[in-house]
């Protein structure tokens, strides 16, 4: 497994071939912001969730009157993308259609992911074709960074949650198997902020629909922000930490599709926040990361 690097004045970032997954992010003083995958928590950094985000009722899709079986969040953070482009501060990776995607996935696609420096930010961006001169290609993808909280360690107890809102947050949580259940919860803010405790993520990932707000931050007990994630056109994001774990990172998401909800009966064509791209055509996107210290 190869790691590259890029850099510029301000942060250092590795990102792997499998996955192209960003696997670390550093100021200049040396200090980590990305969480390390160590598996007693969670065995990932910063996944792309692709070609679906979440899990599918009972597992499988449905597409032109056929069920295939289908894991959590797609297959791409698992496979071996190939490196097309490397500048001092930009590198990009592509992933495309073969065999083992087709039987699994019956649509042909092309998925890049670039990572551009600039200043104390890391803009991600997301381009996917479709390579088919025949059918659309429907699709979800989505991001999955998980930020060191706070980075000097010590555990997220006490550090804060931060939202460009002027009131409180909505949002909905999963049952057992994944799948969104139609109550909302509401969190309370203080001028933008939820203190955080671990109990937060005791029923998995905090699901936030429609335009709530673009901007989410993780902020130190002394409420300085250290890690922004901004993202402009996102239909809706998740906040994650494994439950019952304690674990060291908290994970802002930006997702353009999301899990299946309990009460989802249709096909691929019908999901709810899916995209999709008609023959020959593409779709992009982006979010940024900055880090606020650097």
């Amino acid at each position: 497994m190869a790691v590259h690097t890029i850099q510029n004045n301000r942060l250092t970032v590795q990102v792997k071939d499998a996955g192209a997954e960003l696997c670390s992010i550093r100021d200049r003083a040396g200090q980590e912001y990305l969480f390390d995958a160590n598996p007693a928590y969670w065995g990932r950094s910063s996944p792309v969730l692709f070609p679906f985000v979440g899990s599918l009722k009972n597992k499988e899709f449905l597409y032109e009157g056929k069920r295939y079986p289908m894991g959590q969040h797609g297959f791409a953070r698992d496979m071996d993308f190939s490196m097309i482009r490397q500048k001092a501060d930009y590198i990009c990776f592509r992933l495309e259609s073969n065999e083992e995607t087709l039987a699994r996935y019956p649509l042909p696609f092309a998925l890049q992911i670039g990572y551009q420096l600039e200043e104390n930010a890391i803009y991600v961006l997301w381009k996917v074709e479709n390579p088919s001169p025949e059918k659309p290609l429907y699709f979800s993808i989505g991001a999955h960074p998980a930020f060191l909280c706070p980075p000097e360690g010590g555990g997220m107890e006490g550090c804060y949650l931060g939202f460009d809102i002027p009131g409180n947050l909505s949002y909905q949580l999963l049952n057992s198997q994944g799948l969104l259940v139609q109550d909302m919860y509401t969190l309370p803010l203080e001028e933008g902020l939820y203190r955080l405790h671990p109990s937060l993520f005791d029923r998995d990932a905090l699901i936030v629909e429609g335009p709530q707000t673009g901007r989410v931050w993780l902020a130190d007990r002394d409420k300085r922000p250290f890690i922004t994630v901004v993202f402009k056109n996102a239909p809706l994001f998740g906040v994650w930490s494994p439950a019952g774990k304690n674990a060291p990172f908290v994970c802002i998401e930006p997702w353009f599709g999301r899990c299946d909800s309990v009460d989802f009966s249709g096909d691929l064509t019908q999901r709810k926040y899916g995209n999709c791209i008609l023959p020959g055509g593409c779709f992009q996107a982006d979010y940024k990361i900055i880090v606020d210290r650097a």
